[in-house]
């Protein structure tokens, strides 16, 4: 640390174990002062699994004892080579980085992670992760919560011991699962805002065509026959049950499949119905299984609306292809 302040230094290479102070409050420490400066760490407690999630995740490296010079000579090569290094300040440290860092270190003490509303702490003893709890929580899915979390502060209980042992699991198996269900959530998360962007685009596009003289109902279904979104001009609000219309055309569109088949047809473009009193429009995206059913009363021009149809199916078609 006194070299550090007097001059730059691009590469670090500690142990974990040592007799002042840790590799783990080392690696902190240069984290939050020198944010440029690269840390390998080595250790006699390694694995090739954790190694390559921590390199996929950006965190820091290391090198399993014993090892042979030139690979480490490769690996300094490698590591100042790179243009990526730890960037921004200590809030950017990940959780799973001190967790790993604890048990390659073989330590014995507990994590306290804090986020606004939540609080949870994670017991090692000799490098094991023996207990953890948050909430009510105890355990396997006390500890997957926590790792979970994507900010907070954290503080490091030296020598810390849990009071009971409720995690029997290997480190390795509980960071691997713990991290496999991290980018599980994520890939929810991107397809609820992809749908979500998808939703609030059809929305705006139907918005426009429901302000068209003599519509009453416009309902888009997915390519499931799901209803995705619904719009009703407000004037008719009290005069239809939205939800029986849907449970309706649901199986209307569930019969018209058993007869496309009889008939031996495909790809489908429209269902027209005209009553006395108005018109029911089913009408399939182009080059898509979605479709949008369109309710008009005889104020409207129905050679208009077919017009008006196809032009906002359109509009439509690229967020569902």
């Amino acid at each position: 640390m006194a070299l550090l302040k007097k001059i730059p230094v691009e590469l670090v290479i500690s142990d974990i174990r040592m007799p002042e102070i840790s590799g783990l409050d080392l690696l902190l420490k240069i984290r939050e002062l020198y944010p440029s400066t690269k840390v390998i760490i080595m250790t006699a407690y390694g694995s090739s699994e954790i190694q390559e999630e921590a390199n996929r995740r950006g965190c820091f490296k290391y090198i399993e004892k014993p090892f042979e010079i030139g690979k480490l000579r490769q690996m300094i090569l490698d590591t100042v080579k790179e243009k990526k290094g730890f960037e921004g300040t200590i809030s950017n440290f990940q959780l799973s980085d001190l967790i790993q860092m604890n048990c390659l270190g073989r330590l014995t003490n507990a994590i306290n992670v804090e986020t606004i509303d939540k609080k949870g702490v994670i017991f090692f003893e000799d490098g094991n992760i023996i207990h953890a709890t948050v909430d009510e929580k105890d355990g396997e899915e006390a500890f997957y919560e926590i790792i979970s979390w994507q900010g907070g502060s954290f503080s490091i209980d030296k020598n810390s011991k849990a009071d009971q042992e409720s995690i029997l699991k290997g480190w390795q198996s509980l960071m691997l699962e713990g991290l496999r269900r991290i980018d599980e959530r994520e890939e929810q998360e991107d397809e609820l805002d992809a749908e979500a962007i998808k939703k609030e685009h059809v929305t705006k596009v139907l918005g426009k065509f429901i302000e068209t003289k003599g519509i009453h109902l416009l309902i888009l279904f997915d390519k499931t026959g799901k209803p995705f979104v619904t719009l009703l001009n407000k004037k008719y609000e009290d005069k239809y049950d939205v939800d029986k219309i849907k449970e309706q055309v649901e199986a209307v569109i569930k019969e018209e499949k058993k007869l496309s088949q009889i008939l031996n047809l495909s790809r489908k473009k429209e269902i027209t119905i005209e009553y006395e009193d108005g018109l029911l429009k089913i009408t399939w995206l182009p080059e898509a299984d979605d479709f949008l059913l369109l309710l008009a009363d005889h104020t409207s021009n129905f050679g208009l609306l077919r017009i008006e149809t196809k032009k906002y199916l359109r509009a439509l078609n690229t967020s569902f292809n």
